[in-house]
């Protein structure tokens, strides 16, 4: 199976610590915040990854090469101009899948301590998601998740929960996208729609990395307890 790290934003909430530095090469204790997700990826033995960019991208494919000192083999997917998630994951399927096999996807600018083993080698369905408590900053969450692992985006009599950013996905959830910028979200609350979409709740620990005060607090968390969150 392969993996793909979502690494293509402009990152302007984090400015200025991203007005000459791309945020997943943003330091955290010692090391660049995309290396955290290699690392983990390769220890679930995820080992050939993809990784998209946009704003900066050649300062990233700079940084990492290869992957081969971390054991992976990363390939680049370019954008140019950022193709938001779902226009982006699409215009990497051809380096993802062989046209049915399902694929990880890992957002770049968020910090999970998610044993990545632990997510289905065959979904079900579409898409299989991981979810997490809903943070300070977003109280309201995305999406509900039945006791029997199915996510729905409408059921209200469910528990509503914060998408965390990583997720299983199956090409055919692309069928019929045209090329381009488009998000990921409706083609996710379409295939919930037609309950072809499961899910898992993650109750360790999850950040949104997506300001410098999440930075900052990311650093310390992980400064002031490393062995809690291999």
């Amino acid at each position: 199976m392969k993996a793909m790290i979502l690494a293509a934003g402009l990152g302007t909430r984090m400015r200025p610590l991203t007005d000459h530095c791309p945020k997943p090469l943003l330091p955290v204790v010692g090391k660049p915040l995309i290396v955290h997700h290699i690392e983990r990826l390769v220890a679930a033995g995820l080992r050939q990854l993809v990784i998209n960019t946009a704003y900066r991208g050649a300062q990233i494919e700079a940084a990492l090469g290869d992957g081969a000192r971390w054991g992976a083999e990363i390939r680049y997917s370019p954008e140019g101009e950022a193709l938001e998630t779902g226009g982006g994951i699409l215009r990497a399927l051809p380096l993802l899948s062989d046209g049915a096999a399902p694929f990880v996807v890992v957002n770049g600018d968020i910090w999970c301590d998610l044993d990545l083993g632990t997510l289905p080698r065959s979904p079900t369905g579409l898409a299989h998601l991981v979810l997490v408590d809903n943070p300070a900053h977003h109280p309201g969450g995305d999406f509900h998740l039945a006791a029997d692992g199915r996510v729905d985006a409408s059921d209200a009599s469910l528990p509503r929960l914060t998408f965390s950013g990583i997720s299983l996905l199956r090409p055919a959830l692309f069928d019929g996208q045209q090329p381009g910028a488009f998000p990921l979200a409706p083609l996710l609350r379409g295939a919930m729609a037609r309950q072809a979409v499961s899910g898992q709740h993650h109750r360790g620990c999850w950040i949104d990395v997506g300001t410098p005060q999440r930075l900052t607090a990311l650093e310390r968390l992980l400064a002031e307890s490393p062995q809690e969150h291999q």
